[in-house]
């Protein structure tokens, strides 16, 4: 996969930018490379959740096995996906400290029940990052992730906004689909939506989503159609995009000939191209190549024995965890160019595939 460098927009302060490399970590095996810590090298270990979320296996894993190449090159890099099997997880852990591993790199599939491989990890001296998502109820060492209250605003906000300039904010009720009730992350994008969206909007169903599947996310949608009736609903706040695309799934299915303005997260492809097509109202851009450099670069210092530079503390409910949290950008057929397409996220061409052409024409893009 061919990427430029995301530009560090939005006021990201973060490492120093990366001169370009590569590196692979198949799932189970580990990229070239040996040592035992120090500069020499080391074993890290880069565990991911789930794949139904297209940024994990495109975005996450490539620019954090491409930035610890180029800080480390005598690394090992030890990669798992548990395909949101919170006990495939533990057992990929598991395995990763019997091979070896010095330091851990988690998104957890479930916040709290990954204290296990936290405690685990802290009893044999192993450092562990939580990297996007916060691993709670245990000591760890660092977090890297995005303000992520802040994202759910961003996203309530913006459906505040438009319910309001296009005059229908009052005229009916707007269905909220949340994320996994097992994800921290998922819980502040959802306390960050409701400070943007109480008071000012009727809810007319609310439901959290298990795993972040989309397709049980259609099944919410369609379970509100049924409930409300299809002229009744005038917005839906969507926690991702995942989630966004089952519910315009749903619509589609119920007959909208139009699609209510319909929140996202995460910029994926789908849902820009949704954007374009008026199919969805936004996302939220988080700038993945920082996140995985600056995880990189923290497991790097880790290694080291050093301590990584952070800019804030989070409490996870074991103490405070030093973290570096990034800015969000709420992305809208406005901004797009000026976003992802300047950031090089994606090229026109890739959005503006021949179903979109027109639509992007019109948009300016």
């Amino acid at each position: 996969m061919k990427r430029s460098h995301i530009a560090t927009a939005a006021g990201l302060v973060l490492v120093a930018a990366l001169s370009t490399g590569c590196g692979n970590g198949s799932t189970g095996s580990a990229s070239s490379g040996s040592g035992d810590g120090g500069t020499d090298g080391g074993t890290i270990a880069f565990l991911l959740k789930e794949n139904k979320t297209a940024r994990w296996e495109m975005f996450d894993r490539p620019y954090f096995t491409e930035a610890l190449s180029v800080q480390c090159p005598a690394c090992k890099l030890l990669y798992n996906n548990a395909e949101q099997d919170s006990a495939k997880q533990q057992a990929q852990a598991d395995a990763a400290l019997a091979n070896g591993a010095k330091v851990l790199v988690i998104t957890p599939v479930d916040s709290k029940a990954s204290a296990a491989i936290a405690q685990k990890a802290k009893a044999q001296n192993v450092p562990v990052i939580a990297y996007d998502a916060l691993v709670q109820n245990a000591p760890i060492d660092f977090y890297v992730s995005f303000q992520n209250e802040e994202v759910g605003k961003l996203q309530g906000d913006a459906l505040v906004k438009k319910l309001t300039d296009d005059g229908t904010i009052t005229k009916g009720q707007i269905v909220i689909i949340n994320g996994a009730p097992t994800d921290a992350n998922a819980a502040q994008f959802k306390k960050g939506a409701h400070t943007a969206l109480d008071g000012k909007v009727t809810v007319g169903r609310e439901y959290d989503t298990p795993d972040w599947s989309p397709d049980k996310a259609q099944t919410q949608m369609q379970q509100a159609i049924t409930a409300l009736g299809k002229d009744n609903i005038v917005g839906v706040y969507a926690a991702n995009d995942g989630t966004a695309g089952g519910a315009v799934a749903a619509m589609r299915s119920a007959g909208f000939t139009t699609i209510p303005p319909l929140t996202g997260q995460d910029a994926e492809l789908a849902a820009i191209q949704r954007i374009v097509a008026g199919q969805q109202y936004m996302t939220v851009y988080k700038a993945i190549k920082p996140e995985a450099t600056a995880a990189a670069t923290a497991a790097v210092a880790l290694l080291k024995g050093q301590k990584p530079a952070s800019n804030i503390a989070v409490d996870n409910g074991a103490g405070q965890v030093p973290s570096q949290l990034l800015v969000p950008v709420a992305v809208t057929i406005d901004n797009i160019k000026d976003t992802l397409i300047k950031d090089g996220f994606y090229t026109r061409d890739e959005i503006c595939t021949a179903e979109f052409v027109a639509a992007c024409t019109e948009a300016g893009l």
